[in-house]
């Protein structure tokens, strides 16, 4: 099981918890959502909790609670800028369809 981080992503990650000042590293889930499925969440992590699992990747730590090992196993992370658009990319060889609009997922 694993989840990794491009550096691209990982430099923001870790710019993004410079700024706040605080914070283990990300946390990186999946919730209900949507007429696929399952969307990504995506908060800081502040502390490990029982039952979640870390990965490492470039220095930065991504939290996954264990039920959400499954959706996101192999999962790669990216952060682009396309024009004056910037945002995370989910690359996720899990997925097996979307919704038209792109909010959502199927496993």
């Amino acid at each position: 099981m694993a989840v990794v981080l491009t550096e691209s992503a990982a430099k923001q990650i870790q710019k993004q918890i410079e700024k706040r000042g605080k914070g283990l590293g990300l946390k990186l889930g999946v919730k209900t959502s949507g007429c696929s499925g399952f969307a990504y969440t995506i908060d800081y992590a502040d502390e490990l909790q029982s039952g979640e699992s870390v990965f490492e990747t470039f220095g930065v730590k991504v939290v996954v609670a264990d039920e959400n090992l499954t959706a996101l196993d192999g999962l790669v992370l990216d952060y682009a800028k396309e024009g004056i658009n910037e945002a995370f990319k989910f690359n996720n060889p899990n997925v097996k369809g979307t919704c038209g609009c792109g909010e959502s997922f199927s496993v």
